[in-house]
């Protein structure tokens, strides 16, 4: 698509007929999307794939949809990149993946299911230098390890260390226990298993990352000396309400002086979104900003639809069916550690959508559009508290505390909240406005806020 393609695809969510679609988070405007995959920086654009049934709201026939950007805010729109291929080891899907460049050539490595059902494996294909076309082969670089004690195995993330390139996939064990298992990748079309690598027995993993299996392991470094692991914590009987959330860990990655092989030393962690409209992150290792030199991150998550949680109306299958959509990826994110903790901020670009200046400066109880950013500063301590709609029906999207010298960032793109403290992760959160319904945002004495509309950039 050429840029103007591109101006009229995202310009076609200010129209779209469902007053909860996203206008900032691009997506297709019908059809399921969940997981975001395969999410790299190639010959110069940005890309982000996700998990993408555009026949229906409903979570099947998983193929991957394919968005890209110059700039992570001018985005455009792909056909599909992935679809399952009859007869092959992806029958069933094309699930969680990665992208990498190897030796030049665009390369996904991701999930395949059959249709006769079985383990997954790790499925090879090959794209085009623009990532737009590619060739699906049903090469198998992974199959299900024949060890007795692993009873699940998914999404393939890979990773570099000392010179060498590796993989690891989230996996389920006979005795209750989430694990990660770890590969050589010195040929992307041969994993060579190097075996279970870390376990919910860790401590620290223990306390952090509970799950009966890790999904969607992601490890990247956010400096010089400390590891970022993050897991998706899958709970069987979940059906994406995933009450244990997304959690990480936080360490140093040391080769073994036996083998060379990378050894994972967790220290600490906890909790990399406070929302529970917030699953299956994927974080894109880079160097980024003006310290080109600073090891650094760029994450996507996925928020879906669903029912309403602590006082917040949420949409019914028959309202998503109705409306045709379902998922939203979040703004790109940058994570950082200060002081052993994780730190999550919005990308700088997403400021370019920043349009009019609606309120500067205000205090006490102030209105906000539907699509606008927020800037929240604090001066004393009290309760910040985002509201939507009035009187019995008000829902309180968001409430926490606000400290002297705190800050919060917050987005609203119509169903879709985000909220960024300083110095903490984010908070992730889906409300469904009525007809006619306003937001307000209640603030603590001495705490005052600036709100900005929503706008695409010029082209």
């Amino acid at each position: 698509m050429t840029d103007l393609a591109l101006s009229s695809s995202l310009l076609s969510a200010s129209t779209h007929p469902d007053p909860a679609f996203p206008r900032f988070h691009p997506r297709p405007a019908q059809g399921w999307i969940n997981d975001p995959n395969g999410v790299s920086y190639i010959n110069g654009r940005y890309h982000v794939f996700f998990q993408y049934n555009p026949h229906s709201a409903r979570h099947t026939q998983i193929q991957w949809g394919h968005v890209s950007s110059p700039d992570l805010v001018r985005w455009e729109e792909h056909p599909v990149a992935l679809v399952p291929q009859a007869g092959g080891p992806d029958s069933a899907g094309c699930w969680t993946g990665v992208v990498t460049s190897d030796d030049g050539v665009p390369t996904a490595a991701y999930s395949g299911v059959q249709d006769h059902g079985g383990h997954s494996q790790v499925v090879i294909a090959r794209g085009s230098s623009d990532l737009v076309s590619w060739e699906q082969n049903g090469h198998v670089a992974a199959s299900m390890p024949e060890d007795p004690l692993v009873t699940a195995v998914r999404d393939p993330f890979i990773f570099r260390f000392n010179g060498g390139r590796y993989a690891m996939q989230g996996a389920g064990l006979a005795d209750g226990r989430a694990a990660l298992l770890l590969y050589s990748v010195s040929d992307m079309e041969n994993w060579e298993y190097q075996g279970i690598w870390l376990t919910t027995a860790d401590p620290v993993a223990a306390v952090h990352t509970p799950a009966e299996i890790w999904e969607c392991p992601q490890l990247v470094q956010v400096s010089s000396g400390e590891w970022v692991m993050m897991f998706s914590l899958w709970l069987s009987g979940d059906d994406h309400e995933h009450a244990n959330g997304v959690g990480h860990l936080i360490g140093s990655l040391s080769a073994d002086p036996e083998t060379g092989l990378p050894v994972f030393s967790p220290v600490s962690g906890g909790k990399s979104d406070l929302g529970r409209d917030f699953y299956a992150p994927q974080i894109m290792q880079l160097s980024y900003g003006s310290a080109d030199t600073e090891p650094a991150a760029l994450l996507w998550g996925w928020a879906n639809e669903g029912p309403g949680r602590d006082g917040r109306r949420g949409r019914t299958q028959e309202e998503i069916d109705d409306a045709g959509w379902s998922g939203v990826l979040t703004h790109p994110r940058v994570l950082s550690v200060v002081d052993g903790t994780l730190v999550v901020a919005p990308a700088s670009e997403v400021e370019a959508y920043r349009g009019a200046s609606v309120v500067a400066g205000a205090a006490g109880s102030v209105a906000v559009p539907g699509f606008a950013e927020v800037l929240v500063r604090g001066a004393g301590s009290g309760s910040v508290d985002l509201v939507l709609g009035s009187g019995d029906e008000a829902q309180v999207v968001y409430s926490g505390t606000l400290a002297a010298g705190e800050e919060l960032r917050i987005f609203i793109d119509a169903s879709l909240v985000e909220v960024y403290r300083s110095g903490a992760v984010a908070t992730t959160l889906r409300a469904y406005p009525a007809p006619g319904e306003s937001w307000t945002l209640a603030l603590p004495e001495g705490a005052t806020a600036d709100v900005w509309e929503l706008a695409l950039p010029a082209q």
